[in-house]
């Protein structure tokens, strides 16, 4: 799991790692990020590289994934 600093979650994400928010989830559920980690390997078996990271701010897991440039970064 990635941290991302406070601030608007959508301008984070982008600024941070140019990456596409899928879903979030709250952080305050009684599973903790299990919903998000088991969200985010369905989206893997499907071949989709989906990460989760924590939003502080809003007190949400998101699961995200790379934006196109940094899919061709080596």
């Amino acid at each position: 799991m990635t941290y991302i600093p406070t601030g608007s979650v959508s301008q984070e994400v982008a600024a941070v790692m140019s990456a596409k928010v899928l879903e979030r989830f709250p952080a305050g559920s009684p599973r903790g990020s299990w919903p998000a980690e088991e969200y985010a390997a369905a989206r893997r078996a499907e071949g989709e590289p989906a990460t989760v990271v924590m939003d502080l701010k809003s007190d949400a897991f998101l699961v995200v994934v790379e934006g196109p440039e940094d899919a061709h970064r080596a």
